[in-house]
């Protein structure tokens, strides 16, 4: 074949390259559940669409060759070295190939996608990231069979590649060839686009259909999208009128009826109650794994127990799949924008969060993190909005008693929430701590506390009785203080344990549990309205009964005045706007998709789109948008407007 062709080399190396992703895409075939709803004629619109974005991806790969061909001089191209760098070329295409595929199961395995922005984080934080696989995975092994794989078909092919490469760079007309390959890159940055593997309304058919290499630069390329650019819009003022109407729906007045801001004064019918209060924001924490939300797995003993003596929200939805979105929805109280969330974005202090509000009355307002706050950019994030932050950097070696590499255990990061609540008690504020975990997290190694829960190796189940574990050390230890009989605990999941679906949003993977419990100043009870993480903020607030202005997206759960059915949910480029029976999916190149929905299953079924459906989530999403837009083009132009101070929505 390398002797007939002049393409010898290329077309060997394009052999190879598309039959380890066609392997690939097998591979990950064979890992989705069964019931998925992958039929025929959808199995071969996967692969062909796949096949696309394989060529697609090659035409970059392809990228090197053609350099080479274009600058490598004739007497290298003709020197016994060459061959030996030809092989070693090889072989290091084969590792990275090989590689590939191994990190796509791995990868798929635990997200159920294909690489996208999380894989993109991997990239951008390698010591939390190379850690956490040190951690998990048996990478020695692992390594090793890749080199043994790679090196064995290097040594099978060597004689072919000789002759590939004879056939190729020594060619009279190998310099057109290396300008004839920069053509298929071309082609891909003007044509191919990434929307272009949404093929079907089942998520797990768009993941198949791209490809991972592509999909890891596209959510590169992609962190950041305009709303208006990108997704469906209406006009800005009707989008604006709804905005108004809908968070004004609970009597709380706009301060400047005629600015473009949302900005309103909450007021209440008693006095405020100046109660502390500590968020737990659980990491990975599904409702699906608790008792008091249906699960029969007995994996959370303690928060089963105090749900009888807790406010229990059983219709709660995460905003996203990220622990950034998560803490972007509780803390600004805002819908989420496509790409990333507004945590990693660069102009993001500033705002009137749940934090500053709280620091505005008086309180001692503090983000504590179990690991080091630079990652996800969480430090700079908190510290520009009214929080004092507490990392794994201010905990002493005598505060440690175990730790791995996203940070230290539950157990010390709760000692250390007493420690600070402590301390803010003695100087006689009242404190408002969020508190974020990371035990729940692969690689689930924590320290030796009950006979069933395994300290390595017990994986998620072990991660959630660690979890829960370790809260009810945090309660019962709080109990002993002056201080735990004015204090509310709010413990709420940052976002779920998976997210992946054979529907565009998989709803059901997005449901998360919320307790608040505080005895003796909360009456328990269970609250089934449907609500969204965004809701958090304004339903502590009120229970509060404080008086504040915000510029908060979310609304009281508990306040039935002008109570909206709504929740919002959605992936680094799909919004989704839940009601009670349906289901609006905002998607980029202007796509948008409704669905009937059975929330108990999460099953859907598409439906016509509904004109006033789809104006009721732009008011949410679109205008969302533009108020963020129109704060960056003020900062733009007054950069000291950003200096730390609360004005978000002015």
């Amino acid at each position: 074949m390398a002797k007939s062709s002049k393409l010898g080399l290329i077309t060997l190396g394009s052999i190879v390259f598309l039959v380890l992703h066609l392997l690939t895409r097998v591979m990950l075939l064979a890992m989705v559940p069964a019931g998925s709803g992958l039929t025929l004629p959808l199995l071969v619109k996967i692969f062909a669409v796949g096949f696309y974005f394989d060529l697609a991806t090659l035409g970059y790969v392809l990228l090197p060759m053609a350099l080479y061909l274009l600058v490598a001089p004739r007497k290298l191209l003709q020197s016994h070295s060459h061959n030996w760098l030809v092989l070693i070329a090889f072989f290091v295409f084969s590792v990275l190939m090989i590689f590939n595929g191994v990190a796509e199961y791995f990868f798929f395995d635990e997200f159920g996608t294909r690489f996208n922005f999380i894989a993109v984080d991997y990239i951008v934080y390698t010591n939390e990231v190379i850690g956490n696989i040190r951690e998990s995975y048996p990478l020695v092994p692992i390594f090793t069979a890749i080199g043994i794989v790679a090196l064995t078909v290097t040594v099978v092919l060597r004689q072919t590649l000789k002759t590939a490469a004879a056939a190729t760079c020594l060619s009279p007309n190998r310099r057109r060839l290396g300008w004839a390959l920069l053509l298929p890159a071309v082609a891909v940055l003007l044509i191919v686009n990434i929307s272009h593997s949404s093929i079907s309304t089942n998520g797990f058919a768009n993941e198949l259909a791209g490809n991972g290499i592509y999909n890891l630069v596209a959510a590169f390329r992609n962190n950041e999208l305009s709303f208006e650019r990108f997704y469906l819009t209406k006009d800005e003022a009707t989008v604006s009128r709804r905005m108004k109407e809908f968070v004004t729906a609970q009597g709380m007045p706009l301060v400047a009826p005629q600015s473009p801001a949302i900005t309103r004064h909450h007021t209440a019918t008693g006095p405020e109650r100046r109660l502390n209060v500590i968020v737990v924001i659980e990491e990975s924490f599904s409702a699906e794994f608790v008792g008091a939300y249906g699960s029969d797995r007995k994996l959370t003993p303690y928060l089963d127990r105090i749900a009888a003596e807790s406010l229990v929200f059983t219709n709660l939805y995460a905003t996203g799949t990220r622990t950034v979105r998560g803490l972007e929805a509780l803390t600004l109280s805002m819908p989420p924008l496509p790409g990333t969330s507004i945590v990693k974005r660069p102009d993001n202090g500033g705002f009137r969060s749940w934090g500053e509000i709280m620091r505005a009355k008086g309180y001692d307002s503090s983000y504590i993190y179990a690991g080091y706050g630079y990652f996800d950019n969480m430090n700079a994030f908190y510290a520009g909005n009214g929080f004092r932050v507490v990392d794994r950097t201010d905990f002493a070696k005598d505060e440690i008693t175990f730790a791995n590499i996203w940070g230290v255990c539950d157990e010390d990061l709760f000692r250390k929430t007493i420690k600070e609540a402590r301390q803010s008690h003695r100087l006689g504020k009242p404190f408002f701590s969020m508190v974020m975990t990371t035990s729940n997290h692969r690689p689930f190694t924590f320290p030796a506390v009950r006979s069933d829960i395994p300290t390595q190796g017990g994986g998620r189940d072990a991660g959630i009785k660690y979890a829960d574990y370790a809260i009810g050390k945090l309660i019962e230890e709080s109990r002993k203080e002056p201080w735990f009989k004015d204090t509310v605990f709010v413990i709420v999941a940052d976002h779920c344990a998976s997210s992946a679906g054979k529907t565009e949003i998989p709803v059901k993977k997005y449901e998360i549990p919320l307790f608040v419990y505080s005895p003796g100043n909360l009456q328990p009870g269970k609250i089934d309205r449907l609500m969204s993480q965004i809701d958090v903020a304004p339903t502590v607030l009120g229970l509060l009964n404080m008086r504040y202005d915000s510029d908060f997206f979310g609304q009281d759960i508990l306040n039935p005045k002008g109570l909206l059915s709504r929740a919002f949910i959605s992936t680094y480029q799909k919004l989704g706007y839940l009601t009670e029976d349906r289901l609006v999916v905002f998607s980029p190149q202007k796509q948008t998709t409704q669905y009937q929905l059975d929330r108990q299953t999460g099953n859907v079924k598409p439906m016509p789109l509904d004109d006033l459906l789809l104006t009721d989530a732009l008011a949410y999403y679109q205008g969302a948008s533009s108020i963020y837009t129109a704060r960056l083009n003020r900062l733009a132009t007054t950069p000291a407007a950003n200096s730390g101070s609360r004005k978000a929505g002015e």
